[in-house]
């Protein structure tokens, strides 16, 4: 199985050192020494891992046969794929690959369904599932054990305890609305409901 590991970005320096966006848990082994990448696109690789080292916060790779600045500003953007057993599995029991949760249904503890998980963003702070609803809409759950109870990989799905606002919001909206309806005097028209961050895909 393939995987994306990482993405090309700028050249650093003049000796063909680039940046890279890390897109796996295991930078460690899929990105060392040595190590032999296929790329997207085709025609960029496959390219050997020469050096690697950490800057200012950011991994730098050497690729062999990539030699100064030019070389290294033409692999800008390329994907970086390593070949996976689809067998294997992280060494950590809590831990899991991209291809293990990709198409997971997420639903929440009480059997309501929120979608299914379509990208895995890895960001610096944190994972976040990318999750497409019914609707056709996208939310991020934050792959945090606070927020994810439970990945259940022979059940195909990921069970979630959301916090208030994370995934839709309105009800909240609507309650607390008509709560203020039914301390006032008198009302002439009811209130309209208001766009809810839920409805944008954005996590509160």
């Amino acid at each position: 199985m393939q995987l994306v590991v990482a993405r090309i970005g700028r050249a650093h320096g003049v000796k063909g050192e680039v940046t890279v966006e890390v897109r796996t848990d295991e930078p460690e082994l899929r990105l060392a020494p040595g190590a032999v990448l296929a790329t997207d696109p085709a025609a960029a690789g496959p390219l050997t891992i020469e050096t690697g080292r950490v800057h200012s916060g950011r991994l730098l790779l050497r690729f062999a046969g990539v030699a100064d600045r030019t070389a290294a500003e033409a692999l800008r953007n390329t994907l970086l794929i390593a070949e996976v057993d689809p067998e294997e599995l992280p060494e950590e029991e809590d831990e899991y690959y991209d291809h293990q949760l990709m198409d997971l249904d997420v639903v929440t503890a009480d059997g309501v369904e929120v979608g299914r998980i379509t990208e895995i963003s890895h960001l610096p702070s944190q994972d976040l599932f990318i999750v497409e609803r019914p609707d056709g809409s996208e939310v991020m759950i934050p792959f945090v054990s606070e927020i994810v109870a439970e990945i259940d990989l022979e059940e195909q799905r990921a069970v979630i305890t959301p916090p208030p606002g994370l995934i839709d919001d309105r009800a909240e909206i609507v309650s607390s609305r008509d709560e203020s309806s039914q301390n006032e005097s008198s009302q002439d028209e009811p209130s309209q409901d208001g766009p809810s961050r839920g409805e944008s895909g954005d996590a509160s």
